[in-house]
Order: structure tokens, then C-alpha cells, then sequence
């Protein structure tokens, strides 16, 4: 398993996660960036009450 998931979010992954997310940003590429599943993502805009810019 990566890295990155076994530590959890710190606080710069989830600005860079609130930054892509207002530039409308797919998930699927926030996931290539941050390095994590496209599932963490989805869960984590959810726990921050953000809704992810619709795949095309």
C-alpha cells in the first residue's frame, strides 16, 4: 500500500484537494496527482461537503 494513504491527509494534501476541487479539476486527475484511489478522493470531498466536478 502507498505511503500516502497508510499517513492519513495532512493539512497541505487537503488544501491542495480544496484548490483543485475550485478549479474544477476531475477526480480522476486529483487522484494521479495526490497519489491516492479515486475512492479516497470522492470520500474526502464528501467529508469536506464538496461536491467533485462531473467526469466527461
Amino acid at each position: 500500500m502507498s505511503e500516502n494513504i497508510e499517513a492519513g491527509w495532512t493539512l497541505e494534501t487537503v488544501q491542495q484537494l480544496k484548490a483543485m476541487a475550485r478549479e474544477g479539476v476531475p477526480a480522476s486527475v486529483m487522484s494521479l496527482k495526490l497519489k491516492r484511489p479515486v475512492t479516497a478522493i470522492h470520500a474526502k470531498l464528501a467529508e469536506l461537503g464538496i461536491t467533485p466536478t462531473a467526469e466527461t
